[in-house]
């Protein structure tokens, strides 16, 4: 009820400042309802036999409210996520995931250095490595305190960090800093910098992240360094990364992985074609340090394949150890009218790292993991409205069983229809 409160205050604040006659900054307040429905018969893992197909609709709401003033700048964004029918029509009490997505403050230091602090995405480049999540209806934001600079050469600099506890109230945070239980680092520092001139960009990343270990409260850091690069050479674009992690885990071992990444996009009459390879260092069962690149925070289903096989919050290793992947693909996507477009993926995975037949002693299993087809319809009905259809199949080999730790169907499918409404409820 606090938080159906609290919107509803702003919502009359809102009303108040639009029929105001006071010289006030600029308020804008808009919303976003994202309904998916999605029928899931092997994402993100195989589908065995006697498994039957999932089907349900998830929905994103969300309410946004910015302010502009001067050199200050707000951004209050509240967000209810849930599986249609999890709450029941009579309900005392709703177990939704409602929560503030977004709250922070922004001030002007310079016409060229501004400083935010709050609860805020950190969306960069590509977003291999740091991204907004936002396929997935709860998008990913962190509570992190930010110097922006940018000048009008096309060079820009982002240097930001955050430090976490997990407390429910203040009044019962008396001592110590123990931060666990959670998901997260306990205090991350990173510095971006990124210039574009000539039909180039470039950037730059250095990230270190912290995670403290219960058993014995030691913080350990991990350290990820990124180049990024991209040159327009008439009809040709040209893309590279390459990302190298050190330190250790929070399990306390070394950590020497790296992620290399090239790709090519020609455009032609009727499309543009992506021609590239990802491959991510991984580790097997015998190697002592961890040689499997975790790209972290980024937005994963954006590059390996729509059905989440790799990298969303699921294994695809042995021994608890990721056994990385090489993906090849091919990217198209074309334009069917003024207002729609169909996007064309295929993918080969490979597997970088040893796999081991499930059978003991059976030896060692074919590198190839599958092959992914990805298929998405989009349609801009209006500036507001808009509406996304996506099929993909999956064929799965041996080796994608063994590293998945289940046996299943060699061909797997999802399927997938989501509306977006997103109006701007109206300006002061």
């Amino acid at each position: 009820m606090k938080k159906f409160y609290f919107s509803l205050v702003l919502l009359i604040l809102c009303m108040v400042l639009s029929s105001s006659n006071i010289a006030l900054g600029q308020f804008t307040l808009s919303a976003e309802i994202r309904p998916r429905a999605e029928f899931r018969d092997g994402f993100k893992t195989v589908q065995a036999q006697g498994e039957t197909p999932a089907f349900f609709i998830e929905q994103r709401s969300r309410l946004n409210a910015d302010y502009h003033l001067d050199k200050l700048r707000l951004r209050l964004s509240l967000q209810d996520v849930r599986v249609w029918g999890n709450t029941s029509q009579i309900y005392k009490s709703d177990p939704s995931l409602f929560n503030v997505y977004e709250a922070y403050g922004e001030y002007l230091l310079t016409p060229r250095l501004a400083m935010r602090v709050g609860r805020q995405e950190l969306d960069y480049d590509n977003a291999r490595f740091l991204g907004n999540l936002d396929w997935a209806q709860q998008g990913r934001s962190h509570d992190a305190a930010l110097l922006m600079y940018a000048d009008s050469t096309g060079f820009s600099a982002h240097a930001g960090a955050a430090f976490n506890q997990q407390v429910l109230s203040e009044p019962a945070k008396l001592e110590g800093t123990f931060y666990g239980g959670v998901d997260n680092y306990k205090t991350m520092q990173y510095l971006w910098l990124h210039k574009e001139a000539g039909g180039a960009k470039v950037s730059g990343l250095f990230f270190n992240d912290g995670r403290q270990r219960a058993s014995d409260s030691t913080v350990f850091f991990r350290q990820t360094y990124g180049l990024i690069g991209e040159k327009s050479l008439g009809a040709i674009k040209l893309g590279g990364e390459f990302y190298y992690q050190g330190g250790k885990e929070p399990a306390g071992r070394k950590v020497r992985a790296y992620l290399a990444a090239l790709n090519a996009t020609l455009a032609t009459m009727l499309t543009p074609v992506t021609i590239g390879v990802d491959y991510l260092s991984g580790s097997d069962a015998n190697d002592t340090p961890n040689k499997a690149f975790t790209p972290l925070y980024g937005t994963n289903h954006a590059f390996y394949g729509f059905m989440d096989y790799f990298y969303v919050g699921n294994n695809h290793g042995q021994s608890g150890r990721t056994a990385g992947l090489v993906d090849y693909y091919l990217k198209t996507n074309f334009k069917l009218g003024e207002k729609s477009s169909l996007l064309a993926h295929l993918h080969h995975f490979e597997s970088p790292a040893m796999v081991y037949a499930p059978v003991e002693g059976a030896g060692t299993s074919s590198s190839r993991l599958g092959e992914e087809i990805d298929l998405m319809y989009n349609l801009n009905v209006t500036p507001d409205f808009n509406l996304k259809v996506g099929y993909s199949q999956l064929y799965a080999a041996g080796s994608m069983e063994a590293l998945k730790g289940k046996a299943g169907n060699t061909f797997n499918q999802w399927a997938w229809v989501m509306l977006t409404f997103k109006p701007v409820l109206f300006k002061q």
